[in-house]
């Protein structure tokens, strides 16, 4: 029987390294190469053959989200699974809808992630431990954050500028820094890497 050949993506050097060596333990998996962004992925599966592709959600370039829905218009035959910290039943019910095929937690084991892509190879989606996710978006309810405030903190995430996101959101820099103080504002933070530290903590980014 061929090995499942499977392509993994994070930006962070040391989780890709994890990850390989907790895929590599199975003589049945096979690490067919390694990507930091989205656009890394899209450009190796127009040329490789991968059964499986294991995507963070956050990546610079293009983040895990958009890379999902490309490949499921363009590769149907490829599976996706998502590795997340963003656990909020909204976000579950978006990638559903993209038609991803597993989800994890970042902090899931080794083995399930053996498991989740053992199913996944198979047919089946890997959805176990929905129940982790926050059910109700009580973080998000509390404090009344927008889904675009909620885009724009990603975005602080990933590095980007006011400038910055203005143009991946096509909206001017002043209606980013005025969705910047407002969302300061609601979260009684005083910086934006109060914030950053905020939304790590919250699972946002």
């Amino acid at each position: 029987m061929s090995s499942v050949k499977i392509l993994i993506a994070d930006d962070h050097q040391i989780v890709l390294d994890g990850l390989k060596m907790v895929l590599s333990a199975r003589e049945d998996f096979e690490v067919v190469g390694e990507a930091s962004n989205g656009l890394e992925v899209l450009d190796f599966v127009t040329k490789n053959r991968v059964d499986i592709v294991v995507l963070d959600i956050n990546m610079p370039g293009m983040d895990g989200i958009k890379c999902a829905r490309k490949i499921k218009t363009d590769y149907p035959n490829i599976k996706v699974i998502i590795l997340t910290m963003y656990a909020q039943k909204s976000f579950i019910e978006e990638i559903v809808k993209i038609g991803i095929d597993g989800c994890l937690l970042k902090n899931n084991t080794g083995k399930e992630l053996s498991d989740a892509i053992a199913r996944v190879h198979s047919g089946k989606s890997y959805y176990d431990q929905i129940q982790n996710f926050s059910k109700d978006d009580k973080e998000l309810k509390e404090y009344s954050l927008s889904e675009r405030e909620i885009e724009i903190i990603r975005k602080l995430g990933d590095g980007l500028t006011s400038s910055q996101i203005a143009d991946a959101l096509f909206i001017s820099e002043h209606t980013v820094k005025t969705h910047r103080k407002n969302i300061l504002k609601k979260l009684n933070l005083h910086s934006s890497s109060e914030l950053i530290q905020y939304a790590l903590n919250n699972g946002i980014i």
